[in-house]
């Protein structure tokens, strides 16, 4: 899911009050303004399916479906689709999307899942894994609903995105931090936990995977048609939004 908007408006520090990411709260705003917008529509999603592959016949889940666009694209392409996402708004929408028949259960990644070992042979964790601050539980239980061999596909904040945005954060830490948003017109605040590169890698090989691909792909080649004016506004053509590994389960 693609679960972070092209332009924050204002950052904060952990020193503010707490924020919890509700997204129940903004669920059609978020759907809306994430359907087809530049990343997500065009950045996220292609980079997701690009990593993917031929996925005809194979089990995926999507840990943080969101509204369902990744479901249905996977699906079009045969997949056979289960979606978790802990937003009971987010996942009414879905199941409009989806039809009533489609594999979609209420569950947030910091708990266990409702599914047996080795259920899947792909999980597929888009903008989720930036919002916990403690990887270790969570890349234990994908390890175990994914079949020996089986892949994770991660998209996370490109951890150089903190620093951009706050030049004087530090790097080196894991630390939370906040952004305020617009969603088609509704706000929220959204927090996130920065982690640098290596604590990233550390935490997947820790978890029992192998890193097969790290990416840092450019968005769509039709995005530079539909967004011209935004993608003007990075120095050489770069755009590192998010950071994207494909993982094999040892």
């Amino acid at each position: 899911m693609g679960r972070m908007p092209p332009a924050p408006e204002n950052s904060a520090g952990p020193a503010d009050q707490p924020v919890t990411n509700d997204y129940d709260s903004f669920a059609e705003a978020y759907a809306a303004e994430t359907e087809s917008n530049l990343i997500n529509g065009y950045y996220t999603r292609p980079a997701i399916l690009d990593l993917a592959g031929d996925v005809a016949g194979r089990r995926i889940l999507d840990v943080g479906c969101g509204a369902g666009p990744l479901l249905a694209a996977l699906r079009e392409r045969g997949a056979i689709v289960t979606g978790v996402d802990p937003s009971a708004e987010i996942l009414a929408l879905a199941r409009q999307r989806l039809g009533d028949g489609a594999a979609l259960r209420q569950a947030a990644l910091g708990s266990p899942l409702p599914f047996p070992d080795g259920a899947f042979d792909d999980v597929v964790v888009c903008l989720v894994l930036h919002y916990l601050e403690d990887w270790t539980a969570p890349l234990a239980e994908l390890r175990r609903v994914l079949a020996p061999g089986g892949r994770l596909i991660v998209a996370v904040n490109h951890p150089f995105v903190r620093k951009l945005i706050s030049p004087g954060a530090d790097y080196f830490t894991t630390h939370q931090w906040s952004e305020e948003h617009t969603f088609s017109g509704r706000h929220a605040v959204l927090t996130y936990w920065h982690r640098p590169l290596h604590a990233m890698t550390g935490a997947f090989t820790a978890g029992g995977f192998r890193i097969t691909v790290m990416s840092e792909p450019p968005p769509a080649p039709q995005a530079r048609d539909l967004f011209p004016d935004v993608l003007a506004t990075f120095p050489s053509g770069s755009f590192l939004s998010f950071l994207f590994f494909a993982l094999e389960a040892a």
